[in-house]
């Protein structure tokens, strides 16, 4: 069922949300003064279609870097005559004080803000307009939201040096929230004093207090009948906290997990703790208690653990605590315990370290708020998509694509999870993945390599797109995909291994795409770097496989590209080709990659006189004879020969060598090649070659054209026989036997 729901087409509604926030001003709204939005007078949206606006808008400024976020979007909604507001989900920089202020008039049910740092005490103000409506609040890492800026008074100067003084609010309470059942004050900044803050809180289902130190919480009794959530994530527990949470009896799920390597704790886990959650929180379903220590051993005898089939059931219990369950938990969290290996653990769902499932378990768990702990489980699901084989493959790839889009500017996150999607896109794993799938993984590949510089990112991604079908996976994001690779290639510092990959993806995707695509990436400077890179190892008289690689990305973006094959001219590409010739004599691979690219420039009519100079006409004329990579260079070197003859005798403006002279050695060269050569040579269309077909000026050219049909068609038939039946070549060629010019080898050819 995962395959296909991973592969069905997103809904209509999240394709007019999206299309509708990509194009506000032709969709819902037009532009005042040429600069505020406005929604037209006519419409009217209710909160179903509102709630999405808004959550898809954060999700798309935070993960597409295309997108642009507008100043004036939040007022949009802030007239609820036209527009319903009731869920939302803001995140990080994307809202500001003035974006809640916009929406002050709204009756908002849930209101979930996380890591907005630039939110202000200003916005606390707001947070009262919804007092009477809001049942669901989140202000998880707003360090900020407590703070306000208060201007000294006195002299002038003292105001320039420090114009704001942050200030702690002290009075804000939630008083006046009526309706107010969840909330969550995650990472809340020290000095608030939280009992004061939640006493006018009338009935709490649920609390989240992550990251803060309380060391009095007697006051959570006051919700005992009902509270069914608590999450005390990295505090520091005593005998008191226990004692206080052993009363909340209406208590479903309790999280009192840490992050162990974060600070120092006193607080050690026993047997009596366990057993006094079992016996008071009789309704528990879900207990996390990741990254404790075990002060005593609280397993039964390894010889019964051992022993049976794999059980949930209480009874069987590997945990001794636990045997007193009336039945098994939803949800168990022992992450970096020792717990988690045990064998028969009275739980459905378990997050730990021991396999695969436990781990997909942890990384679905702590995502959202936990991306120190997430970083961690992303790295072990590293170790076994590389170790051994995932057997939850969909499973695994979305939370990698989710914790990387969550955690986009987290370091530790980009590079275990761009490490860890490199090897579940692997091959192996090919035919599960929908095309929509492997286009999110691009997507965040993508965004991990816009936002870090970093070297293991920058590698890991790369690494990641070689695991593609290139062009055709990429071609959806083209433009952008070429312009990181040509950032990466244009830094003056590079990491070697970086640079290989990099110029071996930029050399596939200019192969065998359509030339409006080679034009484009012409034009983002793709020839210009290539050939710094080039001048670099040649100047380090390095030719490894990034300086055949840069010729063979030429020779692709050449072909048939008239613009690339000029700028190649115009940045000295010539002077490059003479002086690699020289440097490297012996190296057959980097030769035929540049004749194949000169043969590129040499099809174009307005740049052939550039090449008309005795010393390129002589260098051309010795490679006749290379018998380098079989025939290619020497096919090559004849195939430039044979569009500068083409031009006739009156374009040869050179007196050495002679025209004939060159004729003559074409000729035995050609002569001397095995017409059943197998080729190393790609043609997307012969029309280059065909154009020298029905002229009587170069005999030679002819022959050489008619050559290299008759060598593509047998051996290889099926590839290029339809090509030359599609593109007129039959009637040319029989045109050609009638002509007296033709030599009579060539007719024979033809025929």
């Amino acid at each position: 069922s995962l395959k296909m729901a991973s592969d069905s087409p997103e809904s209509l509604m999240t394709l007019c949300t999206d299309y509708c926030l990509r194009n506000l001003e032709g969709t819902l709204c037009y532009l005042l003064d040429n600069e505020t939005l406005r929604l037209h007078p006519d419409i009217f949206l209710p909160s179903e279609i509102c709630d999405k606006l808004v959550n898809e808008y954060v999700e798309l400024v935070k993960t597409d870097s295309i997108f642009e976020p507008h100043e004036s979007f939040f007022t949009l909604f802030s007239d609820p005559r036209s527009t319903r507001l009731a869920r939302i989900h803001l995140r990080e920089h994307i809202v500001q004080d003035q974006d809640l202020e916009a929406i002050r008039k709204q009756d908002l049910i849930e209101l979930y803000l996380t890591n907005c740092e630039k939110l202000t005490a200003k916005s606390l103000q707001t947070l009262v307009s919804f007092s009477h409506t809001l049942i669901s609040l989140s202000l998880f890492g707003c360090c900020n939201i407590f703070y306000e800026e208060e201007n000294p008074g006195g002299c002038e100067d003292d105001c320039l040096v420090n114009p704001t003084r942050q200030v702690l609010v002290k009075d804000f309470t939630f008083e006046g929230f009526s309706r107010l059942r969840i909330l969550n004050l995650g990472r809340l900044i020290e000095g608030v004093n939280v009992e004061t803050l939640l006493r006018p809180l009338a009935s709490l289902a649920a609390l989240d207090l992550s990251g803060i130190q309380l060391n009095e919480v007697a006051f959570l009794t006051q919700w005992k009948d009902s509270l069914v959530s608590l999450v005390l994530y990295n505090m520091d527990l005593s005998e008191e906290h226990i004692q206080v949470i052993a009363q909340l009896c209406k208590l479903r799920h309790l999280d009192i997990s840490r992050d162990h390597l974060s600070s120092y704790y006193k607080f050690k886990l026993t047997r009596r703790v366990l057993n006094l959650f079992v016996e008071n929180l009789v309704n528990l379903t879900s207990l996390d208690i990741s990254g404790h220590t075990m002060l005593e051993n609280c397993t039964i005898p390894s010889m019964e653990e051992k022993m049976g089939q794999t059980s949930i059931e209480p009874a069987k219990s590997s945990i001794a605590p636990f045997r007193g369950l009336k039945r098994p938990l939803q949800f168990l969290g022992l992450f970096e315990t020792s717990l988690c290996r045990l064998t028969h653990i009275p739980a459905y769902k378990v997050s730990g370290d021991k396999n695969e499932e436990q781990v997909l378990n942890a990384i679905e768990a702590y995502t959202e708020h936990r991306p120190e702990i997430t970083s961690r489980a992303i790295n072990l699901l590293f170790d076994i998509a590389r170790i051994e084989r995932c057997s939850q493959l969909l499973r695994a790839l979305q939370l990698v694509i989710t914790a990387l889009k969550c955690h986009k500017d987290d370091k530790n996150i980009q590079v275990t999870g761009s490490a860890a999607l490199f090897y579940l896109t692997n091959s192996e794993y090919r035919m599960e993945q929908s095309v929509k799938l492997r286009r999110q993984v691009i997507q965040v590949v993508l965004n991990g390599m816009e936002s870090y510089q970093e070297v293991t990112v920058q590698r890991n991604c790369c690494l990641t797109l070689c695991n593609f079908s290139i062009p055709e996976e990429l071609e959806f994001q083209y433009r952008r995909v070429n312009e990181l690779l040509l950032n990466i290639l244009n830094q003056s510092r590079q990491d070697e291994s970086i640079q290989r990959i990099a110029v071996h993806l930029c050399n596939a995707l200019v192969c065998q795409v359509d030339n409006d695509h080679k034009e484009a990436v012409g034009k983002m400077g793709f020839v210009m770097t290539m050939l710094k890179l080039i001048q670099k190892k040649l100047a380090d008289k390095t030719c490894d496989q990034v300086m055949e690689f840069s010729w063979s990305a030429l020779w692709n973006i050449t072909d048939e590209t008239p613009d690339n094959c000029e700028m190649f001219l115009n940045y000295s590409g010539m002077k490059l080709f003479l002086e690699c010739l020289k440097e490297f004599p012996e190296k057959q691979e980097l030769h035929r990659n540049m004749l194949g690219l000169l043969g590129n420039v040499a099809e174009v009519k307005e740049l052939r006189p550039q090449l008309m100079t005795s010393q390129f006409i002589s260098v051309f004329s010795n490679l006749l004879e290379s018998k380098a990579d079989g025939i290619e260079v020497s096919y090559n070197a004849c195939g430039v020969l044979s569009h500068i003859m083409f031009d006739g005798p009156e374009a040869w403006g050179i007196c050495e060598p002679h025209r004939e002279e060159v004729v003559k050695r074409m000729w035995a060269a050609i002569q001397s090649w095995d017409i059943n050569s197998r080729r190393n040579i790609n043609y997307r269309s012969f029309e280059p070659i065909l154009r020298l077909l029905p002229q009587g000026i170069s005999p030679v050219s002819q022959h050489w054209a008619t050559w290299a049909l008759y060598n593509l068609v047998s051996v290889y038939p099926d590839k290029y026989c339809p090509l030359l039946i599609k593109e007129g070549g039959i009637p040319l060629l029989k045109d050609m036997i009638k002509m007296a010019s033709a030599r009579q080898e060539t007719k024979e050819m033809a025929r």
